[in-house]
């Protein structure tokens, strides 16, 4: 419709001139809310969501601290304790460099030595297995005329086979390195000159998830029986299908556990969340909520990232005014301890009128619309009105921290744990079967829980294969 045919329906039909401009007014108003839906999909990384950093691509944000600047310089501080070679007051070999001729040309052979120079090398020897042949004794009773043969030790079953510090190295490498099974091969047979075969390290893998059955059962055990415990869950690649590692952790046990969900259904199959009466931290995820055993805190790292999206994408004070509590009221509590109650309660008061501020600055920016009709379920929101109603209604979850000196203000741990899951998909990008992903997500939770303790990561997975794996003291 051109200018003139505007003009000439508004002399006839004004009406429907006045129908024709609201229809464009709710297009119009369609595409601005479908064209911010897309600018903030397209806004949100690593920094401003719980998008991963691998996910940012070429176009990676500029790193934007929220710590507070401290006096410390880089590097090194005052009083830290150094790392380097000590001399040893035992070597394993004293090579002496003799002193023969002057430059005189005087020879120094009857000369009495007055002291020695010392320098001392740590290299390693030359590597190579040693063979170590069993033999057992095949006697005859002079008496009953029966044969008896003398016993093999345990786990010598088969007339040649490699021992269990050998097969300890490689499982090591496979599932500590996260090398894949060919370069095993490869490394191995470069060591120590003895190539060893991928079926070869799969039953190494295998012999060793069998025997790990009591560790984890123990690990499952005592996490849930903790008073803190933090959980988490990232999505695998079994078989070329998208599956789930969850993992459940505290500082000094590790547990992940695969399966094809990644809610409600997995957490009861992990046997962890159903059995749990202390405090999970976690990421808000719903499912986590099902369980009222438990008290519930959640991670405010994610929350600062969700603040940071609002404050910069949807341009609303109170975000920024709420990053400002939560840094501060961390650095309070790593500096000063412990908080009295009256630092909580000033905390917390500010943290009610902050939310207030916001759900009034949202309404102004978003005002509610109404449904349209025979539309079913709730109108839908604005992405700063879902973080507002969440810091509403889990107000105590994300305060937790204030209150109980135990729980720390961001669910680090479980990430931390979890990220080793996504240097291994990275390398090697999918398990070949669902039970190639359980026995990783064994070895995994039993070597990240001897490594969280100072054990020998090698040693342990050795005691293991012996069948006397490292079960954590309680």
């Amino acid at each position: 419709m051109n200018r003139e045919q505007i003009l000439k329906a508004c002399k006839e039909d004004p009406e429907s001139i006045v129908t024709f401009i609201e229809g464009l007014l709710a297009t119009i108003k369609r595409l601005e809310e479908r064209v911010k839906t897309l600018e903030n999909q397209l806004n949100k990384n690593s920094r401003n969501s719980s998008k991963p950093p691998s996910s940012d691509g070429f176009r990676k944000p500029k790193p934007k601290s929220m710590r507070v600047k401290g006096e410390r310089t880089p590097g090194g501080q005052a009083g830290h304790k150094g790392h380097s070679l000590e001399f040893t007051a035992n070597p394993d070999h004293i090579v002496v460099h003799r002193a023969t001729i002057c430059s005189c040309g005087h020879h120094l052979e009857q000369e009495s030595v007055l002291r020695y120079e010392k320098r001392q090398v740590y290299d390693l020897p030359p590597l190579q297995l040693e063979v170590t042949e069993h033999q057992s004794e095949v006697k005859c009773c002079s008496v009953c005329g029966k044969t008896v043969k003398g016993e093999f030790p345990a786990g010598v079953g088969a007339p040649v086979q490699y021992g269990p510090r050998f097969r300890a190295v490689a499982i090591y490498l496979s599932q500590y390195q996260l090398l894949p099974y060919e370069r095993v091969g490869e490394v191995m047979e470069h060591l120590f000159h003895h190539k060893l075969s991928e079926g070869t390290l799969v039953n190494a893998n295998l012999s060793l998830y069998e025997q790990l059955e009591p560790a984890e059962r123990e690990i499952v055990e005592q996490i849930a029986s903790n008073a803190v415990a933090h959980f988490d869950e990232t999505g695998i690649r079994v078989q070329g299908k998208t599956q789930w590692c969850h993992v459940a952790s505290t500082d000094k046990l590790t547990h992940y556990f695969a399966h094809p969900k990644r809610g409600h259904e997995a957490m009861e199959a992990a046997r962890i969340l159903p059995n749990f009466r202390g405090i999970a931290v976690h990421d808000a995820w719903a499912p986590y909520f099902r369980y009222d055993n438990c008290l519930h805190a959640l991670c405010n790292a994610h929350i600062l990232r969700e603040l940071i999206f609002v404050l910069e994408q949807e341009k609303q004070s109170w975000a920024k005014a709420m990053i400002d509590l939560l840094l501060e009221a961390k650095t309070t509590i790593e500096t000063e301890g412990p908080l009295n109650v009256d630092t909580i309660n000033r905390f917390a008061n500010r943290y009610d009128h902050i939310l207030e501020l916001g759900f009034i600055e949202d309404a102004k920016q978003n005002p509610t619309v109404d449904k349209p009709s025979g539309k079913r379920g709730k109108p839908k929101q604005s992405k700063p009105k879902n973080l507002l109603d969440r810091l509403r209604d889990y107000r105590l979850s994300v305060l937790t921290f204030l209150y109980d000196a135990n729980v720390p203000f961001d669910n680090n741990q479980a990430e931390r744990d979890v990220r080793m899951i996504k240097v291994q998909q990275k390398i090697s990008g999918t398990f070949r079967s669902e039970q190639g992903a359980k026995v990783f997500c064994r070895i995994r939770s039993y070597i990240s829980t001897a490594k969280k303790n100072a054990c020998s990561i090698i040693d342990a997975i050795q005691k293991a294969l012996r069948g006397d794996p490292f079960i954590p003291s309680t």
